[in-house]
C-alpha cells in the first residue's frame, strides 16, 4: 500500500519574504527607479557612493514597510480578491502580531538610514509616513486611491534630490510630477486586473473611477509623463544619450496604450504592462547616466 506524504509546510522565513514581497522584485524596483533618477539628476554627475547605497536600501525598507502595512489593513479584504488571497496575512500563514512586528522593524531600518541624510531630507522622510500608512485606507473613502500612492511615490524624488542638494529646485518638482503621473499610469493598469473583485467588495480604484475609459486615462498619464520628461531634458540640457531612451520610452508607452485600448484585454496583459514599466524606468535611468557621462 502506497501512502502519500503530506506537503511540507512553507518555512517561516520564506513566508516573511512573501509578506515583504521580496519574491516579486518588480514592485520593489519600481519605487527605487524614481529615487535613482533624482539622485543622479540632482548631482549632475555621480553622487557619493555611500549616499547611493543609503537611497537603495531606504527604498527597499520603505517598500517593505508599505507592503506589510497594506496587508495589515487589508487582511480581511485580500482573501476576497483572486490576486491577493494567498498573501500571508490574508491566508493566516502569519499572525497579525508578527505582521506588526515586521512592519515596525522595516520602519525602524528606514529611520536609521534616514539619519544619514540632511535635515530637509529627514523631514521629508517623516512627511512621507502618513501617505504610506493611509494609502490602504484611501481605497475605502477616496475615489482615486492610486493618487495617494502616487504622492507617496513622489517622496522618493523629493527625499533623494534634497539628499544631494539640500534644497528643492524647479527641476525637482518637474521630476516629482513625472513620478506622480507615471505612477498613476502603471498603478491604474495594476488596478484594472482587480476591477471585478474590487467592485464586488465595494472598494475604490482609479480603474473603477475611469471605468471604460481607464485605458485612455492611462494613455493620458503616460503622455503627460513623456511631456514632462521632454521639458526636463531641455531645462537640464540632457544630451542625445537621454533623448534616445526617451524615444524608446515613448514608443513603449504608446504600445501599452494601444494594448489597453483593445476591446478584449487578456488578463496577463496588466502584469506585463506593469513589468514593462520597470524596464522603461531603467532604460530612462540608463539614458540619464549616458548623458551625464558624455557631458
Amino acid at each position: 500500500m502506497i501512502t502519500q506524504s503530506r506537503p511540507q509546510p512553507e518555512p517561516t522565513w520564506l513566508t516573511i519574504i512573501r509578506l515583504l514581497r521580496w519574491d516579486k522584485p518588480a514592485g520593489r524596483l519600481i519605487l527605487m527607479i524614481p529615487a535613482l533618477w533624482a539622485i543622479f539628476l540632482a548631482a549632475r554627475g555621480v553622487p557619493p557612493l555611500p549616499l547611493i547605497g543609503v537611497i537603495i536600501l531606504g527604498t527597499l525598507a520603505t517598500s517593505a514597510a508599505g507592503c506589510v502595512i497594506n496587508d495589515l489593513w487589508d487582511r480581511d479584504i485580500d482573501p476576497q480578491v483572486e490576486r491577493t488571497k494567498t498573501r500571508p496575512l490574508a491566508d493566516r500563514s502569519l499572525s497579525i502580531k508578527v505582521g506588526i512586528i515586521i512592519a515596525f522593524i522595516s520602519l525602524f531600518c528606514a529611520a536609521i538610514l534616514a539619519f544619514y541624510l540632511n535635515t530637509l531630507s529627514f523631514i521629508l522622510c517623516v512627511a512621507a509616513v502618513p501617505f504610506i500608512v493611509c494609502y490602504p485606507l484611501a481605497k475605502r473613502v477616496f475615489p482615486i486611491p492610486q493618487l495617494v500612492l502616487s504622492l507617496a511615490w513622489g517622496f522618493a524624488v523629493l527625499i533623494s534630490w534634497t539628499a544631494v542638494t539640500g534644497e528643492l529646485e524647479n527641476d525637482t518638482w518637474v521630476l516629482w510630477g513625472i513620478t506622480v503621473f507615471w505612477t498613476l499610469g502603471f498603478d491604474t493598469v495594476y488596478a484594472m486586473s482587480d476591477r471585478e473583485d474590487d467592485q464586488k467588495i465595494g472598494v475604490n480604484s482609479s480603474a473603477l473611477f475611469f471605468g471604460k475609459y481607464a485605458g485612455e486615462a492611462v494613455g493620458i498619464f503616460f503622455a503627460i509623463t513623456a511631456g514632462l520628461w521632454a521639458y526636463l531634458g531641455v531645462t537640464m540640457h540632457l544630451n542625445l544619450g537621454f533623448w534616445l531612451t526617451w524615444i524608446i520610452a515613448l514608443v513603449g508607452w504608446m504600445i501599452q496604450y494601444i494594448r489597453l485600448s483593445s476591446p478584449e484585454i487578456p488578463q496577463q496583459t496588466y502584469g506585463q504592462v506593469f513589468r514593462q514599466n520597470v524596464v522603461i524606468g531603467f532604460i530612462l535611468l540608463g539614458g540619464i547616466l549616458v548623458s551625464i557621462a558624455l557631458n
